[in-house]
């Protein structure tokens, strides 16, 4: 098992950027978890993002995030990364980490660790 916290969001303009960090800990090493990022708004489930695993060469995203949000994690460092770049009203969410033993899934009932997220707002 492992914890994380991730931090990093806030208040952004439309095509702003911003940089979420989600910092693990725990006696189980980092690298043996794929990471994944899902987000939920006001109403809305939540939501598959990003994910990577466990040594960093595979990496996916939503369809809705491709070639603005960029994701990657730094095993030294315990620490996981999601590069947000011309975010659009649409982005705002609550954006949480998570940790899976085995391969990135995209359903976050398949994960039992998580953040306990935070928030981004990008207004128009």
């Amino acid at each position: 098992q492992v914890q994380l916290v991730e931090s990093g969001g806030g208040l952004v303009q439309a095509g702003g950027s911003l940089r979420l960090s989600c910092a693990a800990s725990g006696r189980t090493s980092f690298s043996l978890y794929a990471m994944t990022w899902f987000r939920q708004a006001p109403g809305k489930e939540r939501e598959f993002v990003a994910g990577i695993s466990r040594g960093g060469g595979t990496t996916s995203y939503a369809d809705s995030v491709k070639g603005r949000f960029t994701i990657s994690r730094d095993n030294a460092k315990s620490t996981v990364y999601l590069q947000m770049n011309n975010l659009k009203p649409e982005d705002t969410a609550v954006y949480y980490c998570a940790a899976r033993a085995r391969a990135i899934l995209t359903d976050p009932r398949q994960y039992d660790m998580w953040g306990q997220g935070t928030q981004v707002t990008v207004s128009s």
